[in-house]
């Protein structure tokens, strides 16, 4: 099925051909058509329904059991948080980043981006 974004569409308050363009938010990259005349924008359905999966589990609280392997400790990351990291899907053998930030503060980062401090 061909994609509704790859058409002319024209905007239904000026009838002027909209342009192709990507808004940011919340970390994710949305796909919109945006009205140079009138400043109309119109977002993708499926960008804006994953990113509202994202705000769901965005605002989850996970209870998750610390347990003791050997000399590691182990924490099960749900599968519901692993869903959106596809990287990993498709190898369970992912090596991941992790830092201590703070005391009471480790983050695990899944992606290989630059790693910046503010």
């Amino acid at each position: 099925m061909e994609d509704l974004f790859n058409q002319r569409i024209l905007c239904n308050n000026c009838n002027k051909e909209m342009q192709k363009g990507k808004a940011q938010k919340d970390g994710y990259t949305l796909r919109a058509l945006q009205c140079n005349s009138c400043n109309k924008r119109i977002y993708h359905p499926s960008d804006l329904e994953e990113l509202k999966q994202f705000q769901k589990l965005k605002n989850k609280e996970f209870k998750v059991k610390l347990r003791l392997v050997g000399n590691s400790y182990i924490v099960s990351i749900p599968k519901e948080i692993i869903h959106y990291q596809e990287d990993l899907q498709k190898d369970t053998t992912e090596i991941i980043k992790m830092y201590l930030e703070e005391p009471e503060k480790l983050s695990i980062f899944f992606s290989k981006r630059i790693r910046r401090f503010y």
